[in-house]
């Protein structure tokens, strides 16, 4: 993974290079890992494609790697559902 600002290319599951821009990053202490939430900004069904990995906070790594248990889904998803409750609540 290159990163470059909030932006970073990477090879999609068809080998075809993409840019991916990051939505934000976060550590969880349930799963001890850091992850990363990022979009290419294609739309499915009238809603914006977000894609979420482990990554190496430490850089020594650029590889992202896969969410591996529903442990590690529920965590991101409740942090995503805690994210949007914080944005409607400012607006």
């Amino acid at each position: 993974m290159d990163t470059k600002n909030s932006y970073f290319t990477a090879k999609d599951k068809d080998g075809n290079t993409c840019e991916y821009e990051i939505i934000f990053k976060f550590d969880s202490e349930e799963t001890k890992k850091s992850y990363v939430v990022y979009t290419d900004h294609k739309m499915e069904k009238g809603k914006m494609k977000v894609y979420a990995n482990v990554y190496d906070k430490t850089g020594r790594s650029k590889e992202l790697s896969p969410i591996e248990t529903e442990e590690e889904w529920n965590t991101i998803e409740t942090f995503l559902s805690k994210l949007e409750a914080e944005i409607h609540e400012e607006n």
